[in-house]
């Protein structure tokens, strides 16, 4: 690449001493060289400022900013955005305990240098054990930015990945204050359709970034919430209509409610703790669309239909589930008190509260 623009890279931290080094590392050795480095510490209680000050002492494209006061999860990535060089032309989120491959900002740069009209970039991502983010065939790298919030809305299509999975046009990061919608767990889910209406997304066919799976993690407390049911259906109410026909809308959203109902029949039956209902209830008064017992009662209809022609397999799966949820809520509940927020993680006293707490969808998140 003859004429390298800048990067900014930023990594929001807390209490994560043991990872960072491995994350500030992967940034250190990057093909791409044309780059600056902000480290956000979030109060951390252990070792994280000194290791993060230490590197900054070697190499003067990183520096170190501490936040005036501790911020949950959301607002401290707002945060580390807004730390971004005013000279950059893309922007990168590392999160503190993941990292990202050498070809990294090399690859994500150079296609959207070859397409102006690409407002983000993703690729395919190690999460945990598995490839994430696939689904794209090759080698569609520009993807008209209508059509993928359309696939993912009516097919289920996702290859957005998560904040550490992506690269961003930083004007458009400079034009939205804050950048994440700080009331949504999926947040970097939101922003992609936020911005895609009149933006292309790239898609490089390459492994470039890696994510840590963990048990305390925002991800975890939102898998046993199943809140993208009601993250669909707030995509649904809030952009559906700017990505499909009234009948398409109308199609989705009744499948979706469907589907919502039954979970929540599943979900009746293995009697779920207060907060997961109190959380859910609240979404769906939040969506506009309210809770209703009629549709529950349908839900668990369905339900006990399924286990009386299929009881064996039923019953595994319910007792699969439960144990899952349990071992879940038994994780978090044996973390850190209150709440310790990361770039990504957190243990939550009460989980439906992570609804203003987190990103990670994958919703990563």
């Amino acid at each position: 690449m003859q004429s390298q623009p800048l990067v900014s890279i930023v990594t929001p931290v807390y209490n994560e001493e043991e990872t960072l080094p491995g994350c500030i590392e992967s940034v250190l050795a990057q093909s791409y060289e044309n780059w600056d480095y902000t480290i956000i510490d979030n109060h951390s209680t252990d070792g994280s400022l000194e290791v993060a000050r230490r590197y900054a002492a070697t190499d003067r494209r990183i520096r170190v900013h501490r936040n005036q006061e501790f911020l949950s999860v959301i607002p401290n990535h707002n945060n580390a955005l807004r730390q971004i060089s005013s000279g950059s032309k893309y922007c990168k989120v590392v999160l503190g305990d993941d990292w990202i491959f050498p070809k990294c900002i090399e690859e994500m740069v150079r296609l959207a240098e070859a397409h102006p009209s690409i407002g983000i970039v993703g690729a395919y991502a190690i999460e945990g054990s598995r490839v994430a983010w696939t689904g794209l065939p090759y080698p569609s790298s520009l993807v008209c930015g209508r059509e993928i919030c359309r696939r993912h809305l009516l097919e289920g299509l996702y290859v957005f990945g998560s904040a550490n999975a992506v690269l961003y046009r930083s004007d458009l990061v400079r034009s939205r204050n804050p950048f994440y919608n700080e009331a949504n767990i999926h947040a970097d889910t939101e922003v992609c359709f936020a911005l895609l209406r009149k933006l292309d997304f790239g898609f490089v066919h390459q492994i470039l970034t890696f994510t840590r799976m963990r048990p305390d993690s925002l991800n975890t407390v939102s898998q046993d919430l199943h809140s993208d049911l009601p993250h669909m259906l707030n995509l649904l109410i809030a952009y559906g209509p700017a990505y499909l026909s009234s009948k398409e809308l109308e199609i989705r959203l009744t499948a979706h409610l469907l589907e919502y109902y039954r979970l929540l029949g599943k979900s009746l039956m293995l009697g779920r703790e207060t907060t997961f209902w109190d959380y859910h209830k609240t979404e769906l008064i939040k969506a506009g669309v309210g809770f209703s017992h009629v549709r529950l009662a349908k839900g668990l209809a369905e339900v006990l239909g399924d286990a009386v022609l299929n009881p064996k397999a039923t019953v595994e799966r319910m007792l699969r589930r439960r144990g899952l949820g349990r071992a879940n809520r038994i994780q978090n509940t044996a973390s850190a008190p209150d709440v310790a927020v990361s770039g990504r993680s957190a243990d939550l006293k009460l989980p439906y509260e992570a609804s203003r707490l987190g990103v990670d969808k994958h919703s990563r998140r």
